[in-house]
């Protein structure tokens, strides 16, 4: 792994392949973050890569183009795309970071070859039982970490924690969160509820040194109260798909009621800038990605559907957690719960 400390000018290797609109977002998205002084390795076929990038001036941009064959489809396996698509965006992507040509990895594609690519060419930090992807959603106040949200369906409580104590260190040196306050997701705030292995967590992160405040409901994730969110995959992935839902679904209700009658398009009008603010609030693209925790560097999963800015603020995120050293943050938080965090799991490849 290489060291991060002290890098003024993190290398990210951006899967340029990923996502439904691949290179035609990706790379304006690489040449924004490169124009910030980050310096991009685009990672695809080397001939569409090149086209889009000669739509920019990229005089004196730290921007290098490393040729891949081959792209992870979304209906791929993850286990086949690892054992037969070696040369695949990601994967290369992945290797570039192995092999210290990079620091991380931004990647809006197959989420699950991605994952599987992080566990299995980057590997994981000693004691890390199972890597976890934090979502970071809109609140209202400030951003939430939600995690896990998709990497593990199932989970158990020493898992529970271990993502407690990822989602803390991310808090704390990505979101600038001075002291996280940290919570488990449950179906009330009394201690006692929940299922067996949610109860058995609460008594774990009790315990750890963390701010826990104990069990919270699916209505206080984006109240403002929580800085963290601990679940499984299951759940998580539940919470974020319906959260995501819930805000089109609103902001087309919105749109329809403000076009209901002249009335409400002059209102519109006078109240355009409050709109305009209110959809930077909400929007998840200002969030860029969600990074995935406990490996050896640095891995961010985009939204398949991102936008440049989306993509812009992915591999900015990247950068910021490198510059922080957030992996080597994250070995150091699970060392200083090594008898409550770090024990044997059979089940943990």
């Amino acid at each position: 792994m290489p060291s991060s400390e002290g890098i003024l000018a993190p290398r990210i290797a951006v899967d340029a392949m990923g996502g439904d609109f691949g290179p035609g977002i990706v790379v304006p998205a690489a040449v924004a973050a490169a124009r910030e002084g980050i310096s991009v390795v685009l990672v695809g076929d080397a001939e569409r890569v090149r086209a889009e990038l000669g739509k920019f001036d990229t005089k004196g941009l730290d921007i290098e183009i490393v040729h891949a064959s081959q792209v992870v489809e979304m209906d791929d396996k993850p286990a086949d795309a690892l054992r037969r698509k070696k040369d695949s965006s990601i994967q290369v992507a992945c290797r570039l970071v192995k092999e210290g040509k990079a620091h991380g990895v931004v990647s809006a594609g197959h989420s699950g070859a991605t994952v599987a690519c992080g566990m299995f060419v980057l590997g994981r930090i000693p004691g890390v039982q199972r890597p976890a992807l934090a979502g970071i959603l809109p609140t209202e106040k400030n951003p939430v970490v939600l995690i896990d949200v998709g990497a593990n369906v199932d989970s158990k409580p020493q898992h529970l924690l271990q993502f407690g104590l990822m989602a803390d260190v991310l808090a704390r040196h990505v979101l600038g969160v001075k002291d996280p306050s940290v919570g488990i997701l449950s179906i009330g705030e009394e201690e006692g509820k929940g299922n067996a292995a949610v109860r058995e967590a609460f008594d774990l992160l009790k315990r750890s040194q963390m701010r826990f405040i104990g069990n919270v409901e699916g209505r206080d994730i984006f109240t403002g109260e929580v800085d963290v969110v601990v679940c499984d995959g299951f759940v998580g992935n539940v919470a974020l798909k319906l959260s995501e839902g819930l805000a089109r679904s609103l902001s087309r209700l919105l749109k329809d009621e403000l076009k209901s009658s002249w009335l409400s398009m002059l209102g519109t009008l006078l109240s355009f800038g409050a709109f305009k603010r209110f959809k930077k609030l909400v929007d998840y693209a200002e969030y860029g990605g969600a990074p995935l925790l406990g490996l050896r560097d640095i891995v961010i999963v985009a939204h398949g559907k991102s936008n440049e800015l989306a993509m812009t603020n992915c591999i900015r995120m990247a950068a910021t957690s490198v510059r922080n050293n957030v992996h080597g943050h994250l070995a150091d938080g699970l060392a200083a719960h090594k008898d409550l965090a770090v024990k044997p799991d059979r089940n943990a490849a």
